[in-house]
C-alpha cells in the first residue's frame, strides 16, 4: 500500500527514533509498504519517520543511479533496521541531495565518503557491511533521518534563509507534487 510521505514541519521528522524488536507489530507488512511508497515518489531510500513511524529503520535501493552515466556502482536494495554507524571516513564530497519530505528543493551537502555501518536487515540477521560513493551517501542521508536530522541542516545559514519561504509554502502543503504526502496540522 503507498503511504503518504510526511512533509517538513511534521514534530516526527525531527525525532530521534526508537529501536524495535523482530515482533514490533506488522513488520514485514511496513516494509513492503515502504517499498511501495519510495518507488512512488522516484525515491531511492526512505525512513520509518518519512511515513509517520518514530521507528529506527530505512530502506533503500540505488538501482536508478546505475543509469547514470557518471556512477560506477552495484544496485543496492536493502533494509535497515537499527542501524548504528561504525564510522564516517574518506574524504568528504558535494553532492545534490533532495528528500521526499522536502520537495522541490535540492542543495549540494557535504558527506564523508566512505562508511561503515552495522545493522539487521529483514529477517533480523545482524550485518556489519562497509560502503561508499552514492551507497554511503544515501545510507548517511537516511540514517540522519532517524536522529532527526534533515538534509538542509547541512547548509549553510545563508541558504537555509534564502530556502525560508519554500520550506515555510512545503510545511502548508503549497507544493506541486506527484505523490501522496501528509502535511503538518495547523
Amino acid at each position: 500500500m503507498i503511504l503518504p510521505i510526511v512533509a517538513f514541519g511534521s514534530p516526527i521528522l525531527r525525532e530521534k527514533c526508537k529501536e524495535i524488536s523482530k515482533s514490533f507489530p506488522d513488520l514485514p507488512e511496513i516494509i513492503d509498504d515502504m517499498f511501495e511508497t519510495m518507488y512512488a515518489a522516484s525515491g531511492v531510500g526512505l525512513a520509518a519517520p518519512q511515513i509517520n513511524k518514530s521507528i529506527r529503520m530505512f530502506i533503500i535501493d540505488t538501482a536508478p543511479f546505475v543509469d547514470d552515466e557518471e556512477n560506477d556502482i552495484q544496485p543496492m536494495k536493502q533494509v535497515f533496521i537499527n542501524p548504528k554507524m561504525i564510522k564516517e571516513e574518506g574524504p568528504k564530497w558535494l553532492f545534490n541531495e533532495g528528500c521526499l519530505s522536502i520537495p522541490e528543493i535540492r542543495e549540494d551537502i557535504s558527506r564523508k565518503s566512505e562508511i561503515e555501518i552495522e545493522f539487521l536487515d529483514e529477517n533480523f540477521k545482524k550485518l556489519q557491511k562497509k560502503f561508499d560513493g552514492i551507497t554511503a551517501r544515501v545510507i548517511q542521508h537516511e540514517y540522519d533521518h532517524l536522529d532527526g536530522i534533515l538534509f538542509t541542516d547541512k547548509i549553510s545559514p545563508l541558504r537555509k534563509r534564502v530556502l525560508k519561504g519554500k520550506l515555510s509554502d512545503i510545511s502548508k502543503g503549497k507544493v506541486e507534487i506527484s505523490y501522496k504526502m501528509r502535511f503538518p496540522k495547523r
